[in-house]
């Protein structure tokens, strides 16, 4: 289907001059924005909730909290791109930890770790997450003493689970995975605004 000139002056607009309009409450500016990132949030999310349907859920959800919070956008603390993968990351790593509470992840669910072949897309997206999760690792690193920063390099970059990285790091998984929460508590803290509030 074709799109109105409204519809291609809108889709033109970029990133900052979207966020403008969705403040003012033109959903169609969410659509545009739904349009570009979705493809790497998805990806994102996925990639730290290993569930697609969970995947799927949390996306739309980041989208809907975006439309809602935009006004907390800030321009001067990052592009629209860098704000929105933060705001996935910690979604993700909430709802990640929320369904682990409830025993989403128990060892007897998880089928053995088999990577199925990627499309041209999928793998252009996981690069792209590589790329994101370090720019966004990256400045709270230097925070992390070597244990702290080899589990968080082993989820979050090379996604090993936590009992995976706790036998590579010769830790106990409990240990591994006190580590591994301090370790993000520390990124947060670092991130120029990682939470949107």
């Amino acid at each position: 289907m074709q799109r109105s000139q409204e519809e291609c002056i809108m889709a033109s607009l970029a990133d900052e001059a979207l966020m403008d309009e969705i403040r003012n409450g033109r959903a169609d500016a969410l659509t545009i924005l739904f349009e570009r990132y979705y493809g790497l949030v998805f990806a994102i999310v996925q990639r730290i909730l290993r569930d697609r349907g969970e995947a799927e859920d949390l996306t739309q959800e980041v989208f809907l909290e975006i439309y809602r919070k935009a006004r907390l956008y800030n321009p001067c603390k990052g592009s629209v791109k860098v704000w929105l993968l933060q705001y996935t990351y910690h979604r993700s790593f909430n709802r990640r930890k929320y369904l682990a509470l409830r025993g989403f992840y128990r060892a007897s669910q998880i089928p053995e770790r088999r990577q199925p072949e990627l499309s041209a897309n999928q793998k252009e997206c996981d690069f792209i997450y590589r790329i994101d999760c370090r720019t966004f690792l990256r400045n709270g690193m230097e925070r992390l003493n070597d244990t702290e920063r080899k589990i968080v390099e082993l989820v979050l970059l090379h996604g090993w689970t936590l009992r995976e990285a706790s036998v590579h790091v010769q830790q106990s998984y409990v240990n591994s995975r006190n580590i591994y929460y301090r370790a993000i508590k520390k990124l947060k803290e670092s991130a120029a605004y990682t939470d949107v509030r």
